[in-house]
């Protein structure tokens, strides 16, 4: 059996457009299905163009998708299966707080987790079966009804996934991937209202052994740059010492970065560690420098820790991307542009404003959407660069211009040749690279920008 899964693309200008990082859920389970024997392809659309004569000797494609990337796979899901009648999977976290809108575009969604109910479904399909009852997460349309089967209540082990196959990957080279993506982990113990994270992977944080960790981190190349995906990469201090711990025992020749609270601050030995083993970057969720805006969501930080906590990081020689998030319903004008020149007097090293987003599978989605704040399901701008809602102290337009505003206030081509005067050229790359993103993004978005002046 020929399977061929497809990770689409974001066509817009955003935040990453710079790095194009693949998600790893389809060449994990790519490589699940290939050590199983099946005959699989992969195409993730950032890197290479879907090859459609490839596509035309499939039985089966797969298809995952997030929020901002719906479309995009409904599109391609709609195409296949009119044109060549294929069987049609979709999975991932849109799909699978929505999977009734999916079953409009595709013969089965899989909701959650996917590894084991996928290698069910492919077998079931395979032996001809219609009956799909007992495949977990799994769900279909028959005879006009849609079935929702009961989701796993056993998460997956982590420790029994192999280590995704790139070359499964069309147009793979190994020269060109010059960010490593490994995961680590699953799931999270935080709860923020914006974060689909806990209802997609769960509260409990499961993770991969060290041994399996450092058996990946061989295959990195000396002087790569291994980005670690997981959602807070120290959600359990403990344990990530012990990593960082054998790291440097095996003397990781390579550099890494990774998302984590900014709780970590506080344990001096996990910061020395982290350098120790060459973390060069953390990226960093604050989401506000307001008090308000941080009890909106929940994050259970003070504006004090953030100040704290960039002051001692950078004393490691660790750099800082810091992450906010604007147009929550405790931010004004005023509380947003102090964020601009919070980041700029703290000399965070780069940063991210995306504007608040309520996504699928989030508490913000539910309220929003109950309370009837959304104004558009269009899900090409759930990408946190449009305004989507209706904010509670300012209109749409006056949140999108702020965020535009923010993003110029921070990257400049002045801002880069400074750095550049500086011979810092890893900033002024940063710099330069932003400035451009920016612009680009700003001049695609002007067309929304008027149709939000009319609301």
């Amino acid at each position: 059996m020929k399977i061929i899964g497809i990770e689409p693309k974001n066509f817009k200008t955003h935040v990453f457009s710079a790095f194009k990082l693949p998600r790893l859920a389809m060449p994990l389970l790519g490589t699940i299905l290939k050590n199983k024997g099946y005959k699989v392809k992969l195409f993730l659309e950032e890197w290479v163009p879907i090859n459609e004569s490839i596509v035309k000797e499939a039985d089966v494609v797969m298809i995952s998708t997030i929020t901002t990337t719906a479309n995009r796979a409904y599109q391609l899901a709609d195409y296949y299966k009119n044109k060549y009648k294929k069987i049609i999977i979709i999975g991932g976290p849109h799909a699978s707080f929505l999977p009734e809108e999916a079953l409009l575009h595709a013969d089965f969604v899989i909701r959650g987790e996917g590894e084991k109910s996928l290698l069910k479904l492919i077998e079931r399909i395979e032996k001809g079966s219609n009956d799909f009852s007992s495949i977990p997460n799994l769900s279909y349309k028959k005879d006009g009804i849609f079935y929702h089967n009961p989701l796993d209540k056993t998460f997956v082990d982590l420790d029994i996934l192999p280590i995704p196959d790139f070359t499964l990957v069309e147009g793979y080279d190994p020269k060109k991937l010059k960010i490593y993506p490994i995961f680590t982990s699953r799931g999270c113990p935080y709860n923020c209202i914006f974060c689909a994270v806990v209802p997609m992977f769960g509260r409990k944080y499961r993770f991969r052994s060290k041994e399996l960790v450092i058996e990946e981190l061989k295959t990195v190349k000396k002087g790569q740059h291994v980005f670690f995906y997981d959602d807070n990469f120290a959600a359990d201090i403990n344990r990530l010492k012990v990593l960082l711990e054998e790291m440097i025992k095996m003397n990781f020749k390579g550099t890494w970065s990774a998302q984590v609270r900014i709780d970590v601050y506080k344990d001096k030995e996990l910061l020395e560690l982290m350098k120790r083993s060459n973390c060069t970057m953390l990226y960093i969720g604050f989401e506000s420098i307001n008090p308000e805006t941080l009890k909106f969501f929940k994050k259970g930080i003070t504006p004090e820790q953030i100040r704290e906590g960039i002051e001692i990081i950078h004393k490691y020689n660790i750099k800082i991307h810091g992450m906010f998030v604007i147009g929550a319903d405790t931010d004004t004008r005023e509380s947003v542009l102090a964020t601009l020149d919070f980041s700029k007097r703290m000399k965070i090293d780069s940063v991210q404003f995306l504007i608040l987003t309520p996504v699928p599978g989030s508490k913000l989605f539910q309220e929003f959407l109950k309370d009837g704040r959304i104004f558009t399901t269009n899900w090409d701008y759930y990408d946190g660069h449009h305004v989507v809602f209706y904010p509670k102290n300012m209109s749409p337009f006056d949140l999108q211009k702020l965020a535009f505003k923010l993003f110029k206030g921070f990257y400049s081509y002045k801002s880069a040749l400074r750095y550049l005067l500086k011979f810092d050229l890893a900033h002024a790359t940063i710099h330069f690279l932003g400035t451009k993103l920016t612009k680009k993004g700003e001049k695609e978005r002007k067309e929304f920008l008027r149709t939000l002046s009319k609301i």
